[in-house]
């Protein structure tokens, strides 16, 4: 089967990359520091501008900005996932099912990922806005400051939004935009 990707240079996408299994990988701090540098890594070569991202135990969330002659966002992806699941150590790998392996394949992320082409600037900050807010979604924490592993404490310091915004009522439609 051919997936449909977009084919905008230079576009804006929000995305979601599910690990294996919804195996939590990321509650392990080494994991995210090795996502970490998968994307340093890949960036390196294939620059791109993160502008939100959070990583849950078993998914991530993450919109980027592509250069403006530029629209291979999948290459970049399977880069970080290489470079990760190369580096990632045996215990935090599941058995892959015969498929997998047949087709030389480990078992780390799901094989696709989804994403959304950024439309205007509502669809940038609603997409932010849940971002930030999907540790709270999702019962990790009570509060969108409490979540150490989300672009939201860069957009604090930057001034994009206050450490209250999203707290136990979020006031969805505050100031969030790009820098």
């Amino acid at each position: 089967m051919r997936y449909r990707r977009s084919q905008t240079t230079g576009g804006t996408f929000f995305f979601t990359v599910v690990t294996y299994q919804r195996q939590p990988l990321f509650k392990n701090a080494n994991n995210i520091n090795l996502l970490r540098a998968a994307i340093r890594e890949t960036k390196v070569l294939h620059p791109f501008k993160i502008d939100a991202f959070v990583v849950l135990p078993d998914h991530l969330h993450c919109i980027w900005t592509l250069p403006l002659n530029d629209k291979n966002f999948s290459t970049r992806w399977r880069l970080i996932k290489s470079y990760f699941t190369r580096a990632c150590l045996p215990q935090d790998k599941c058995l892959p099912t015969r498929a997998r392996q047949h087709k030389g394949e480990q078992s780390i992320w799901q094989r696709r990922f989804w994403e959304h082409q950024i439309r205007d600037e509502q669809d940038f900050i609603k997409h932010v806005e849940y971002i930030h807010y999907n540790p709270v979604k999702h019962g990790y924490v009570n509060a969108v400051r409490d979540w150490p592993y989300s672009s939201f404490h860069h957009h604090v310091r930057a001034g994009i939004c206050t450490l209250d915004w999203g707290g136990e009522k979020p006031n969805f439609g505050a100031k969030i935009g790009r820098e």
